[in-house]
């Protein structure tokens, strides 16, 4: 019997819903041991079936109901109203001591529709939305996605040039903004198409709203609450939302989230990490990106859960809220983690009922100790940590708990879930054997994380970005076999004997800090301009006992006339407080050839290191909001912790 063959007995076993007991599995794999590589294999079956047969029924689980999804043609708004209709009155999310009923934000959803439908808009017109978390921004876009309008998650940091490239990119006809973002929609307006609608969005009464906006409240407060009459204007496979992420390079771009890629995401989430429809979800994360907005409204919209919603994730409230409101699973990101586990000893800390949380960016060197420090002797904080890119078709979750994994590829049936690591050169590129095809890594060997591409599957398809050429760079073609196509990830990892994955670092022009990625080169235009046009250039530095890579910008001045607080000024109108350098290189020389890039990457394997740095150093202090001189002394600051970033 060939290893094809092995993977399809295991998979049909699989596929009837593991009716078999595991010991007849375990026989099967006993008897087939010495034709599949003998005591080695059997040793790593042992160790490993458990996980994977559990892993290998969830995602069953998964593409089941997603196919079922996909056959009826049910939409994210189509499975919502199911729920509105079983239980009304259930509580879907809680904000600032308020409750929003099922009902309550299905009728907001409609009144949003019908504003819409009736001024004009079509199925497939794009409406940018650029709002804080609370219940009515997943109302906003529900109500939009009803009418058969996408809805592009403006990401609420963004000001200036990033912020009308991210409406004109995926050609929005209108602009919902919020008053608290009055001031950055104004600034950039006019930089819009004048046929671009403005919908001015919960102000008071005795505001002033912008000449030129319409008052979205007013006209919702004449709108129906009943659902629109007809046939359902979007279908399964349309275009739903557009969810921003920096990519390699450039400025952000606008990934495309079909109503299948919300559902099998929101889905993968619920049945990998084991969330049941009796739990109450904290989530603290942004709502504009895929985490907030997806795997965790996504718990509300197409499972029924209650969400409780925070403007920002707060330190001081973060256990306090989840007690207070009964949660059982909770969000995070890294930054989020290594916050909770610097701030001082509360009561909160230990008498909460979270029995899971999830999310990606957890460190490994604290991954015990924050469990340890969250967990009561009756109730065990599981984690679940998982990797998976906005826009990507490869997504992994650990669920086991395994210290430090982001995911695992499973050793019984690999071939069920084709994901691979493959051999790439530091800038990213594939590095192809004499074949010309793409060359497999080994256990303990880095490399690029891919997807293989299937069109048309309702998980494995890629649906790309606005932008076509922007979905063109992230596709390798002719990776195992000629005609085949896979999802360029850009992030390194490398995977073990068993089969877990772990996150290593990203490639290209991009680093992850504070949660977000930052394009290098959008930083770069940024200070170059600000900067009276001077050569830079921009990269991520580990900082001690922070979670990612900081921003660090070399910038040429050989005669030391670089006002650096005055550029701070100037770039804190443009960048967000994530992009913005928290360390400046003053240099002599930039070499702009052909080796700008290896020289980059010297910059970074000298990281912050000054015993070895002759060029002066500056770092941002976040008391005096200002650059000061970087010492040996803040450097060990910095590593005891007496300086947090």
């Amino acid at each position: 019997m060939n290893r094809g063959a092995f993977y399809g007995v295991i998979a049909s076993l699989l596929w009837f819903r593991l009716q078999f007991p595991i010991w007849l599995i375990l026989l099967i794999l006993l008897a087939l041991y010495a034709i599949m590589g003998g005591y080695s294999y059997l040793s790593v079956v042992a160790r490993t079936i458990k996980r994977d047969v559990t892993g290998l029924s969830r995602y069953l689980q998964v593409l089941l109901r997603v196919r079922s999804f996909q056959k009826k043609n049910w939409t994210v708004p189509t499975v919502f109203e199911s729920y509105v209709k079983a239980h009304p009155n259930k509580i879907a999310f809680i904000f600032e001591g308020r409750e929003w009923t099922f009902k309550e934000i299905d009728d907001f959803s409609n009144r949003v529709a019908h504003v819409f439908e009736d001024a004009g808009f079509l199925p497939g017109d794009t409406v940018a939305l650029l709002l804080d978390n609370r219940p009515e921004y997943v109302a906003i876009w529900i109500g939009l996605a009803k009418a058969g309008l996408v809805t592009a998650l403006i990401n609420s940091n963004l000001r200036d040039k990033p912020l009308s490239h991210c409406i004109q990119i995926a050609e929005c006809k209108a602009v919902i903004y919020g008053a608290d973002f009055c001031e950055a929609f104004v600034a950039v307006r006019d930089q819009l198409a004048p046929s671009v609608k403005q919908y001015a969005f919960d102000f008071k009464k005795d505001a002033s709203i912008p000449f030129g906006s319409l008052n979205l409240d007013t006209l919702m407060g004449e709108a129906s609450t009943s659902p629109l009459s007809g046939p359902q204007r979007a279908n399964y496979n349309d275009k739903m939302l557009y969810i921003y992420t920096s990519g390699t390079t450039g400025l952000p771009k606008a990934a495309v989230i079909r109503h299948s890629r919300y559902i099998f995401a929101s889905f993968g989430g619920f049945y990998a990490c084991g969330i049941v429809k009796k739990d109450t979800i904290y989530v603290p994360m942004p709502l504009h990106h895929m985490s907030g907005g997806c795997m965790g409204a996504g718990m509300t919209l197409l499972f029924g859960l209650t969400a409780v919603l925070r403007k920002k994730f707060s330190v001081t409230n973060f256990w306090s809220d989840c007690n207070k409101y009964g949660c059982t699973v909770a969000q995070y990101i890294g930054e989020t983690c290594r916050y909770l586990l610097a701030a001082e000893a509360r009561p909160d800390d230990k008498n909460h009922k979270v029995r899971l949380m999830f999310g990606n960016g957890l460190r490994p060197q604290i991954w015990e100790e924050f469990v340890n420090r969250f967990s009561s002797p009756t109730n065990r904080v599981q984690i679940a940590e998982f990797y998976g890119a906005t826009e990507g078709n490869a997504n992994i979750i650990n669920f086991d708990g395994t210290v430090g994994a982001v995911g695992f590829v499973s050793m019984i049936a690999p071939s069920v879930y084709p994901v691979a690591l493959i051999k790439v050169t530091e800038d990213g590129e594939p590095i192809r054997g004499e074949d010309g095809l793409c060359i497999r890594c080994k256990p303990r060997e880095p490399g690029m994380f891919v997807g293989m591409i299937l069109k048309n599957h309702p998980i494995r398809d890629f649906h790309g970005y606005a932008d076509p050429n922007a979905t063109k760079k992230k596709v390798a073609v002719d990776v195992f076999k000629r005609g085949d196509a896979a999802f360029l990830s850009g992030d390194i990892l490398e995977m073990d004997e068993l089969g877990y994955l772990f996150f290593k670092d990203r490639t290209g022009d991009t680093f992850r800090w504070r949660g977000e990625n930052v394009s290098t080169s959008e930083v770069e235009a940024v200070i170059s301009n600000e900067a009276a046009l001077k050569d830079c250039c921009v990269y991520g530095v580990e900082v001690p006992g922070a979670e990612g890579r900081a921003g660090m910008a070399a910038i040429l001045d050989p005669e030391r006339a670089l006002d650096l607080n005055d550029l701070h000024t100037k770039m804190s109108k443009v960048l967000p407080s994530y992009a913005r350098p928290l360390f400046i290189r003053i240099v002599n020389v930039i070499d702009l050839t052909g080796t700008y890039k290896l020289r980059k990457v010297d910059y970074q394997k000298e990281g912050i290191d000054v015993s070895k740095i002759k060029d002066q150093i500056y770092f941002f202090e976040a008391s005096s909001q200002s650059y000061v001189p970087f010492t040996s002394a803040l450097l060990e600051q910095l590593k005891s912790g007496k300086i947090r970033v």
